[in-house]
C-alpha cells in the first residue's frame, strides 16, 4: 500500500509543473480584387428582341436579365458598357446601336448611382460609386423604345437577325 501511495505523489503531488504556452502569428495578406463571375449571363449569352406583328413594332420592348453580371470587388468601382460596333448586323444590312439603351434593374443587389446608357461605342458609366462586395447580381434592362421600334432604324429592314456583341468593363476607382 505504501508503493501505491509513493506513485500516487509521484504524479500528483509534483508542484513544480507550470502551464507551457506558444503563440504564432497569423498574416491575412490581402489584394484588390474586382472580378466578374464567370456564372454571369452576359458571360457569352444572348438577349433577343423579336419583331413578330404591328404590336411589337408600335410598343416598347424590355428584355431583364437577371443575374446579367454577378461582381465581386474590393474596391469602389464603376462598371461602363460599349457596343463593338457602330450598328446591329445582318449581312449588308444594319441597325445603328443606339436604337438600346441599357440600364439597371431595381432588382440588382448592386446600389451605386446609375442612370440609363444609350448604347454607343464608346465606354459610357452604367454605375458608378459603388462600395465593395461579394458575388453581387447586376439585373439588367435592355430596352429598345418605342419611337426606335416605329421608325425607319428598325421598321422598314429586311427581316432576319442583327446582331452586334456589347462590352462590360468594371473598373477600380
Amino acid at each position: 500500500m505504501l508503493l501505491i501511495i509513493g506513485v500516487f505523489g509521484l504524479f500528483f503531488g509534483n508542484s513544480n509543473l507550470q502551464a507551457q504556452q506558444a503563440t504564432t502569428t497569423i498574416n491575412l495578406v490581402l489584394n484588390d480584387v474586382i472580378a466578374i463571375d464567370p456564372e454571369s449571363a452576359a458571360n457569352g449569352g444572348n438577349v433577343n428582341f423579336n419583331y413578330e406583328d404591328i404590336h411589337d413594332y408600335n410598343s416598347e420592348k424590355t428584355n431583364n436579365v437577371p443575374n446579367s453580371l454577378i461582381i465581386t470587388f474590393s474596391k469602389p468601382f464603376d462598371l461602363k458598357v460599349r457596343a463593338n460596333g457602330t450598328h446591329f448586323e445582318n449581312g449588308s444590312n444594319s441597325i445603328p446601336v443606339d436604337v438600346l439603351t441599357v440600364k439597371l434593374n431595381e432588382s440588382s443587389s448592386i446600389e451605386g448611382n446609375s442612370a440609363p446608357v444609350v448604347l454607343s461605342t464608346s465606354d459610357q458609366v452604367l454605375i458608378s460609386g459603388v462600395g465593395s462586395g461579394s458575388k453581387l447580381n447586376l439585373d439588367l434592362d435592355y430596352i429598345i423604345p418605342q419611337e426606335r421600334s416605329s421608325s425607319s432604324d428598325i421598321l422598314g429592314k429586311p427581316s432576319g437577325s442583327y446582331t452586334q456583341q456589347v462590352t462590360y468593363t468594371a473598373t477600380a476607382l
